[in-house]
């Protein structure tokens, strides 16, 4: 077997490959972006490698990749299921692996505590494939910290450069991938395999708010499409209020343009959340249903605060909207979707969100449908020029 150096030509949709004590950890956000928040969350998702693949040509009938992934343990709640690495041969599916030991954080909701528990690489074995040159994918787990401690495979391998376009999409938990069941089964995985484009997903669940480090990494990456989904996580973390709101649309939006004049950027609204549609924030853990160990959320805000300034899924649509059309008139290639164009009223009836707060895996494929549509069909923003 042949050992592979595991450096960033191999990866795709990470920005970093930081070394470890035990390997290399990706990172979807670049180092320098890193030392401008002091914020557990954000560190947490950062590393949590959504989109982020190994990509290599090869001969090899056996692959073996060592990881160590990082795992969540919720106190009083159902235990979450292994992470799942997507194998795909020449653009087809064809394993899928878990490795089932390694570290284990256990959060307690109620107190904040958490305890780490250290564990151990796991070796996962990709075998049977045709000894004929091939391109293969191994995507990580899409919300699960994945160091990578050594490649090793039966034949060398080489990087694979893409002549696609590259679609660099930044939103919320959602974005992210929350309650998709594989990483190339979120929704921005789903519709980039759909239009037959390179994602760079830069979706970080509970940390979209329009930081300046994420403008200026957006700014600073090379890309030919850029989405930005906003509103959910400025109402979930109360963080603004309608009068800052709007300068922070607008300068996150003139930080873009200063690396991406002409790039065709769409700016996509939240999706139908029921608890905060006209209720303000904070969103705060549904106590009742943990007790019954269920994760759940409520809106914990009042919606007679709107009028002085509190924010609301109804009140960002509105400013969204209204912000675009303002700046398209000077920039055509801007561009505005509802976001419950996504996920609506018709479709909370018969999926609702299933922890009032996410869809569920079936309703990933109806909001990557949904997107190609709206976004890379012939009259879409992202249609090929």
């Amino acid at each position: 077997m042949h050992t592979v150096p595991l450096t960033i030509d191999l990866l795709r949709g990470a920005l970093d490959l930081e070394p470890t004590a035990r390997g290399v950890l990706p990172h979807r956000l670049p180092a320098w972006a890193r030392t401008q928040y002091d914020d557990p969350q954000m560190d947490m998702v950062d590393s949590q490698p959504s989109g982020v693949r190994l990509v290599f040509r090869t001969a090899a009938t056996r692959i073996e990749l060592d990881t160590l992934p990082t795992k969540r343990d919720y106190v009083g709640a159902p235990a979450r299921p292994d992470g799942v690495y997507d194998v795909l041969v020449d653009g087809r599916l064809f394993t899928q692996l878990t490795a089932p030991d390694g570290d284990v954080i256990t959060i307690d909701l109620v107190t904040g505590s958490t305890q780490t528990r250290q564990g151990t690489p796991q070796t996962l074995r990709i075998e049977g494939l045709a000894a004929a040159p091939k391109t293969v994918e191994i995507w990580l787990p899409h919300d699960e910290t994945t160091e990578l401690v050594a490649l090793r495979t039966d034949q060398p391998v080489e990087p694979v450069p893409s002549a696609r376009r590259v679609w660099l999409h930044h939103g919320s938990s959602i974005s992210h991938g929350s309650n998709a069941t594989h990483p190339t089964g979120t929704w921005p995985a789903l519709a980039a395999a759909q239009a037959d484009v390179e994602l760079l997903n830069l979706g970080f669940g509970g940390s979209a708010y329009l930081q300046p480090f994420i403008a200026r990494t957006i700014r600073d990456t090379p890309a030919d499409l850029i989405s930005l989904k906003l509103g959910i996580n400025i109402v979930n973390s109360d963080s603004l209020r309608l009068r800052t709101f709007t300068p922070g649309v607008h300068g996150f939006l003139d930080t873009i343009r200063d690396g991406h004049p002409e790039t065709p950027l769409l700016v996509v609204s939240s999706i139908l959340c029921p608890i905060h549609e006209d209720t303000p924030g904070p969103t705060g853990w549904n106590l009742e249903a943990l007790a019954a160990g269920q994760l759940r959320f409520t809106a914990t805000g009042n919606p007679d605060d709107v009028p002085a300034g509190k924010l609301t899924l109804s009140v960002i649509r509105a400013e969204l909207a209204r912000i675009v059309a303002q700046r398209a008139l000077d920039d055509p290639n801007l561009h505005y979707l509802d976001g419950r164009t996504l996920y609506g009223e018709p479709d909370n009836a018969a999926h609702r969100l299933s922890d009032d707060l996410h869809p569920d895996a079936a309703t990933h494929q109806v909001m990557a449908d949904r997107f190609t549509e709206h976004a890379f069909s012939s009259k879409g923003p992202f249609v090929t020029g």
